[in-house]
């Protein structure tokens, strides 16, 4: 982990973010908190123009996820995102344990506007890969939120694997999954896998039989290994989600939805989309798009209780570092990227 930080931190468009000390942390806190007035708010400011009563305005419309965790930044390095000239154009941070099954745990992925477009998120997505993967590590997890649609529809757009939605949509790029790609075909969207000799391989098809969702398994998928059986479901379904299509088979199989609320078949997704539309109404920063219609309609529409299940999740709880109180700072989701051309 130390060696695969010190990669990054020689890299030539990554800049570790201490460096400049106090002054550098402090305006690193204010990026931070121009990424979540996009994400949540979809607002845009300027992190180097924020007057202090201007910021604690932001903060208090926040609430909790607008809070400063000093002592949070002891768990991860954050660098800067240099642009061609060597300025500052965006940020992003690395955990200092792994997350998953031994992946670099990436957070406070932002651009800032007017640098988007210029592939610089990407850029440092690719060396945080590089790093990991030159150190023995399976590649890199992030999160975003469901309702930070840009960056989602980004990740997607990546390649990036959908390895679960526990409290947020869990994205990872791994040595261990192939590429990757969702077209359309006659009405259903085919999830692809590349494969050395053939090409691009059809696995999964998915469409609608009126309000519901039809899911065809290929040979190629049913003979494919585990962590692409593990993962091709959950990141199909996101796919839907995002199209508007149907994530619900039938009652009976929204009746076991709550099976897979952490991740797995397109029903989980669904249960899982309810409570993050939830949270957003309750904490006021729903909006319109937030919504996809993924539910049956009609009475089979509500799942029964889940006492036998996991317990429900809120959609951004803090995850704590080892040893560490969840009171403590909680490593901070991958932020709003907000422009979908950046690649």
């Amino acid at each position: 982990m130390e060696r695969a930080q010190d990669r990054l931190a020689v890299g030539p468009r990554l800049r570790v973010a201490d460096e400049g000390g106090e002054g550098d942390e402090r305006r690193f806190a204010l990026w931070d908190l121009a990424s979540l007035v996009e994400g949540e708010l979809g607002e845009l400011v300027d992190p180097d123009a924020l007057a202090p009563e201007v910021e604690r305005g932001w903060r208090e419309r926040l609430g909790e996820s607008g809070r400063e965790w000093p002592s949070g930044e002891l768990y991860r390095r954050r660098y800067w995102i240099l642009d061609d000239g060597g300025a500052v154009a965006g940020t992003v941070a690395v955990d200092n344990w792994t997350k998953g099954p031994g992946q670099l745990a990436v957070s406070s992925l932002y651009v800032s506007p007017a640098a988007r477009g210029r592939g610089l998120a990407g850029a440092a997505l690719d060396a945080v890969y590089q790093a990991a993967t030159a150190e023995g590590l399976p590649g890199y997890r992030l999160e975003a939120h469901w309702a930070w649609r840009p960056a989602v529809r980004y990740y997607l757009r990546r390649g990036l694997w959908v390895v679960g939605w526990k409290r947020s949509l869990s994205f990872a790029r791994m040595p261990q999954l192939p590429s990757y790609q969702v077209r359309e075909e006659d009405g259903r969207l085919l999830l692809l896998v590349a494969d050395r000799l053939r090409g691009w391989v059809p696995i999964l098809a998915a469409g609608r039989e009126g309000h519901r969702l039809r899911l065809d398994e290929t040979a190629d998928y049913r003979g494919a290994d585990g962590w692409v059986h593990e993962y091709a479901r959950s990141t199909l379904a996101l796919h839907l989600a995002l199209a508007g299509y149907p994530l619900v088979r039938g009652p009976q199989w929204w009746a076991e939805a709550w099976r897979w609320a952490e991740a797995g078949e397109p029903e989980g997704l669904a249960y899982r989309i309810e409570e993050f539309e939830r949270a957003a109404r309750e904490s006021g920063r729903a909006t319109a798009a937030a919504h996809c219609p993924v539910s049956p309609p009609g009475p089979s529409a509500a799942p029964p209780p889940r006492e036998q299940g996991p317990g429900p999740a809120p959609a951004q709880a803090p995850a704590s570092a080892p040893g560490q109180a969840s009171a403590e700072r909680a490593p901070v989701p991958a932020r709003q990227l907000a422009d979908s051309g950046d690649g």
